[in-house]
Parts: structure tokens; sequence; C-alpha cells
């Protein structure tokens, strides 16, 4: 069965696309029911950050159409909003693209280490949800065997080139040393997580993490010394930030342009850094209005990631070759599924004409036929039904002059010359 990939990206579509097309975790029980019944796929893995929104598919033919449809329809977008943006990919294309994204290098940051992550969660949620089978099981592990080996065998992860990396240097552009600075951090996932331990590596005065979930602040703060607060009271802290880093799974923005505009007067115009990691935005756009204050996205900081992508990109010329190998290699396996079907369906066939011949010959013994004839009889039947398709596309294949389904078929019946050794 050909496997698809469908999606949109960091590559193809701008930051307001990619947030309306965008699933949660709880939207993605009904996504894969729905994505699978749309286009009539067997298996579906879907695997959706903030960089891209993309459908694994196991089907029978390319369904983009009726899947860019159904997208339309289950997140209510707007007629047309994610043509010229998504792609699709099938067969090989799809298999390479698959590994290259669990090896970070088809990333924003390339080699990132996270996406990794992401995708092992994707495939959870399909093998939770029921969505996955042998198909895309085996290509989700052997995409994560590759990403392991491509991280063991190159430097492509050995330099912090990451997104949680470049939004503390730029803090450290816009407010130089970092000791007497507060850092205010919202959310509590792993990109959090990450912006955090690169703060303390530059020794930040403060740290403060707002979440939704105060047990989950809590556990983030006592790891990395930071100060646990509710997401509740996100404006009482918000006028002592200096940095700002939000990457929530809200639906809408949880920092008006008002609440930031009050920090400002607060702070009587102290410098703002804010960085919107998420998508759909935390931070609403137009705050980037305000004087004072400075508001990156994460398609802003694709712009100054420049440090280290030398190595990386070394690295990753030898990251290419280990996913080629690696894809061709699951290509075999993919086509082997193929030829064991076929030989499966060949041999279920040949015992369905033995099994009827066989029985039509016990019926002639029963009536008291001779044996001996009965069992001529069968022995010749057998053989024509067995040849007659084989002989009648030879024939064909001869008067058309297609002489390599000929020698296709002498390969495969282990026909000789006349005279010649068995």
């Amino acid at each position: 069965m050909p496997i698809i990939v469908f999606g949109v990206s960091h590559k193809t579509a701008p930051i307001d696309v990619r947030e309306k097309v965008a699933l949660d975790a709880e939207q993605l029980p009904a996504a894969l029911d729905g994505a699978r019944a749309a286009v009539g796929a067997r298996e579906a893995v879907i695997l959706s950050t903030c960089n891209r929104t993309e459908f694994y598919l196991a089907a029978d033919a390319r369904p983009e159409r009726q899947l860019a449809d159904w997208l339309t329809r289950f997140k209510a977008l707007d007629a047309g909003l994610v043509d010229g943006h998504f792609y699709v990919l099938e067969g090989p294309e799809a298999i390479r693209h698959t590994l290259r994204v669990a090896c970070g290098l088809d990333s924003m940051v390339l080699g990132e280490p996270q996406i990794l992550g992401q995708l092992k969660q994707a495939y959870q949620a399909s093998e939770s949800g029921g969505s996955i089978g042998k198909t895309l099981s085996k290509l989700m592990q052997y995409a994560f065997t590759v990403a392991k080996k491509v991280r063991t065998d190159t430097a492509i992860g050995q330099t912090p080139v990451s997104v949680a990396y470049a939004a503390v240097r730029l803090a450290r552009q816009i407010h130089g040393d970092l000791a007497t600075k507060t850092a205010l951090l919202i959310g509590a996932g792993d990109t959090i997580s990450l912006v955090a331990n690169h703060l303390r590596s530059q020794r930040v005065g403060r740290m403060i993490i707002a979440n939704r979930t105060l047990a989950r602040s809590e556990e983030l703060a006592a790891e990395l010394g930071g100060e646990p607060v509710p997401l509740t009271e996100l404006a009482q802290y918000l006028p002592a930030a200096d940095i700002v880093v939000s990457s929530t799974a809200s639906p809408l923005p949880i920092i008006n342009r008002d609440a930031v505009e009050a920090a400002i007067k607060r702070r009587r115009y102290a410098p703002m850094f804010l960085v919107d990691l998420a998508v759909p935005r935390d931070i609403e756009p137009s705050v980037a209005e305000l004087d004072d204050v400075y508001l990156y996205t994460v398609d802003d900081l694709n712009n100054v990631i420049t440090e280290n992508m030398e190595l990386r990109q070394v690295a990753a010329a030898q990251a290419e070759e280990i996913v080629s190998l690696h894809a061709q290699h699951f290509m075999d396996w993919l086509q082997s599924l193929d030829g064991n079907a076929t030989i499966v369906a060949y041999r279920r066939q040949a015992e369905a004409t033995r099994d009827e011949l066989l029985a039509k010959a016990q019926r002639q013994l029963a009536t008291g036929d001779d044996p001996a004839k009965v069992l001529q009889s069968l022995a010749t039947t057998l053989v024509n039904k067995l040849v007659h398709h084989p002989t009648t596309k030879i024939r064909e294949a001869t008067i058309e002059g297609r002489s390599e389904l000929v020698l296709a078929a002498r390969e495969l019946l282990n026909i000789r010359e006349p005279g010649t050794d068995a």
C-alpha cells in the first residue's frame, strides 16, 4: 500500500496559515478518524507543531483534494486557504521526507531534536486511537532508529542552534548581561524547558514560570530554580518581566496589547523583549506596534539563527547520506510486502483450482467412474487451467513485440531451451 504525506510547513506556508490548520491534542482523535474516512486511508498519523501540520497516510491513491477539502471543513477555514500551501509526497519521496523530518533535516532550525519527540507523540496518539497499522508503524519505528543513528554518527546535534537558543541569544542582544534581568516563561512544555535551561546557563537574574497547571509550573521551577505562578496571575507579573517567552497550546492569544501597554507604562518604558513560540500565537501581533517592545515570532527567529550553522551543514550532508541509504532499505521492505502478497494470492488461486478439480474427481469416483480415467482427466484439466492465462499473455506479448515480458515469463516459469540442462 502506498505511503503518502500531505501537509503544510514553514517552507510552504506563513504563520497565519499554519496556526489556522494546527491541530491540538484534543482534536487529534477526531482528526485521525475524520481524515482516514475522508480519503479512504487504512492508516494515519498526524504531526502538528508550530512549524508543520502533516498527515502520514497508508492509502491506495493520492487524496490531496479530498484531504484539503476535509481539513477546510474540519477547521472551519476559508475556502481555498490551504491551496498553494500544501504539498503531497508519495512512495520513495514520502518515505525519505519522513526520515528527514525525524532527523531534524526539514526543520526551521537544522538538526533540532524536539521534532523527534513530537513525532513519537504523534505516533503514540495514532496508536492509542487505533489509526495505525503495520505499514506506518514500521515507518515510524524506522524513522526513530534512523534519527538516533544520525545523532550518534554525525555532529548535527552537538552545537546549540535551536529556537530556544535563538530566543535567548536575541535576549542578550537586546538586554546585554542577563544577570540583573527577569524572565517570564509561559507554558511548561519541552520548548519552555529548553529556554529555561539556556537562560539558566546565561545566569539570568530571576525566572518566573507561569502555566495553566500550577503543579507543572512548580515541577519545572523546582528543577530549574524558578518561581512558579498560576497563569491567572499573569498580568500581575508581566510588568516585572524584561524577557517574556510564551509557548502554550492555547487556541486564543493569552497576552493582548492592552496588557503589554499597561506593563510597559509601569516599567517606565524600560524595554521588554517578547518571544511568541506558539502556533496559534499566544501574543497579539499588534503588540509589536508598541514603543520599547520587541516582539518576535517563530518565523522571525529564522532570520537570527546563524551561529554554528556551518558545522551543522557539514553534518547534515552526512545525515542525508544516512537517510538516503535507509530510505532505500525501507522501500525494499515495502516492496517485499507487495511480492509476498502476490505470492500468497497466486498460491491461493492455484489451491482453489486444485480443490475444485479434486472435488469433481472425488464425485466421479463415488459414482463408480474408472479411477485411471478420472486421474488422467484431473491431471490434464489441472495443467490446462494453470497454464491457460500465462500462455495466453505470452502469445499476446509475442504478437505485440513485448520481448521483455516474454523473457520475464521464461525466468518466472523457469523455462529452459530444449536440450539444455534443467
